[in-house]
């Protein structure tokens, strides 16, 4: 991706002050990586972690200001519920674990994994299918990692991969560790985090990815690809919607593409606020403190390490524009309330402030929950979802339009290999077609960003091994999961969309087929829900209904 170069930013503008925070070898990382954005942030290194590192931070924050925090694993997590900074957590990708089995592989065919808090239920078909002994264990607190380390220790295991804190332990017990994360995921974090700066600051520049009317909306209506009679129906919906300033609540999988869609309705609208800023924030991403002071800014010394003067929030960033509520369902009970005054009276006072401030923004909100299960249950305001509700988008998934996957992925991989610097060979189309069969029996719970991603993912191989042709075998072996057995209730797994109230699946899970799927997942419900494509609270509704 290529980057603004010094020369074209703003001499005078204020840079973002970005603050990475690690105590493991995840520091070698952050301080490699940083050099590429240094024209573009202020960036500085805190060897510190876990209580001694809130301490610091919160004390620098009374005098000096800091824009976002950047920090992985149980560190990332302890800092994220204890500091008022947005913090990005550094996640390793999929490819990033399958690099590290991978090296690890090498060193013994049996591997301890330790990962914070959740084990990686996927796994367990993988290893089946390359004969991996993979012993996954979770920890929470050092304690715990100490202890899992010398569990495995104990069974006989000599390498474990894991972040920088559990590989260090290994290391420290005589056993080999294997560091999970990659340049590639630390340089996203960088960049989630200066998205972020653009977003919740106003007032900031980022070269020329800011223009003078603030963040702008990049994809029109035809980015939204696909021939199918879904996909057209949706184009239509979309048209339609451009033509009205009422809220529009947008309902898909994740990975389905709302954001996009939300993006096409603003470029789309016809009277002018195509033109105007687009800010989006996800209400899931942040803690419930920090959302309210980035949707309705503060006054100055309203908490501390407030930024002196105050900030505006993102309803003023937004103004004559549209503000995108992603994930609208995880929002809190309490900013419902206050989000649904602005609604009515069109005016935002900020937190610590009391004179209301006049915003002209149209609310384009995005779920993958049930929200109408959600006001059921007491846990979404009736009021405000009809408020945002006037107009309902529902996107299909992936499997349900079947007819766009050939075109989707030669898109993909064409641009996937373009982005390597990678020409695709003469044969590529007819290779990528005989491939279909086995493309077209996933259930791609992942979606369009899923199947984006396995592209890129294929691309880094075809582009590495020039002369290798795409066969249905090779395929397997980039992407396993495709040869992995699907849930019998797999092409059933839709939620009913809010816009109506028939199930489009036509057939409900039987509660032995959702016990089966449970069960593959060790009970882990979340995980189940995740592979099923539908929300948790679905899953406990249908699980009660087939009691």
């Amino acid at each position: 991706m290529s980057r603004p170069s010094t020369a074209s930013r703003d001499p005078h503008a204020e840079q973002a002050v970005i603050w990475t925070v690690s105590i493991s070898r995840l520091s070698d990382l952050f301080r490699d990586i940083r050099r590429e954005f240094d024209d573009q942030a202020q960036i500085e290194a805190i060897h510190l972690g876990f209580d001694e590192a809130v301490r610091h931070i919160r004390e620098r924050l009374q005098n000096e200001r800091c824009d976002a925090i950047i920090a992985a694993g149980s560190n990332g997590a302890y800092l994220k519920s204890r500091l008022p900074v947005p913090v990005i957590i550094a996640a390793a990708s999929g490819f990033d674990v399958m690099q590290a089995l991978a090296q690890a592989r090498k060193i013994g065919s049996d591997i301890g994994l330790i990962n914070y808090r959740e084990t990686i239920p996927a796994l367990s078909d993988f290893q089946r299918t390359f004969g991996l002994g993979i012993q996954q264990r979770i920890y929470v607190t050092e304690e715990d990692a100490r202890a899992q380390i010398q569990e495995l220790k104990a069974a006989g295991i000599k390498v474990v991969v894991g972040a920088g804190l559990i590989t260090d332990l290994a290391e420290e017990a005589g056993m080999t560790g294997i560091f999970i994360y990659s340049a590639a995921s630390i340089r996203q974090a960088f960049d989630s985090a200066l998205d972020l700066v653009q977003l919740t600051r106003p007032d900031h520049r980022l070269g020329s990815q800011a223009s003078a009317n603030g963040p702008r909306a990049r994809h029109r209506l035809q980015d939204l690809r696909g021939e199918s009679a879904a996909m057209h129906n949706v184009r239509q919906a979309i048209a339609l919607f451009a033509r009205s300033p009422a809220t529009v609540l947008i309902r898909g999988e994740t990975g389905s593409g709302k954001e996009l869609a939300a993006q096409a309705i603003h470029r789309e609208y016809a009277q002018g606020r195509h033109e105007r800023p687009f800010v989006a924030v996800n209400c899931g991403a942040l803690a419930e403190s920090l959302l309210e002071s980035e949707l309705f800014g503060y006054e100055d010394g309203a908490f501390t390490g407030s930024r002196r003067g105050g900030r505006a929030g993102l309803f003023e960033a937004a103004h004559r524009g549209t503000l995108f509520l992603d994930e609208i369902g995880e929002m809190p009970l309490n900013l419902q309330t206050r989000l649904l005054r602005v609604l009515e009276e069109r005016a935002v006072v900020r937190v610590g402030g009391t004179r209301p401030i006049a915003v002209d923004v149209r609310i384009v909100s995005a779920t993958h929950c049930d929200l109408e299960a959600r006001v059921t249950e007491g846990r979404f305001r009736a009021d405000l979802y009809y408020r945002l509700a006037v107009l309902r988008l529902s996107l299909p998934p992936l499997r349900e339009r079947m007819d766009d996957l050939a075109m989707l992925a030669q898109w993909c991989l064409k641009n996937a290999l373009a982005a390597l610097d990678s020409r695709p060979h003469a044969d590529l189309d007819a290779e990528l077609q005989a491939c279909m069969p086995l493309l077209s029996a996933y259930r791609w719970p992942g979606n369009v960003r899923e199947l984006r991603n396995l592209m890129e993912r294929l691309a880094l191989f075809l582009a590495d091994a020039p002369l290798q042709a795409l066969t249905p075998a090779f395929l397997k072996s980039v992407a396993p999961e495709l040869a992995l057995p699907q849930a019998s209730s797999a092409a059933d797994a839709a939620e009913p969309e809010p816009a109506t109230a028939i199930d489009p699946s036509g057939k409900p899970e039987t509660a032995e087929s959702l016990q089966q799927t449970l069960q593959r997942f060790d009970g882990n419900r979340e995980a189940a829900a995740e592979y099923l494509g539908i929300s948790r609270t679905t899953l406990w509704r249908r699980l009660r209904r087939n009691i």
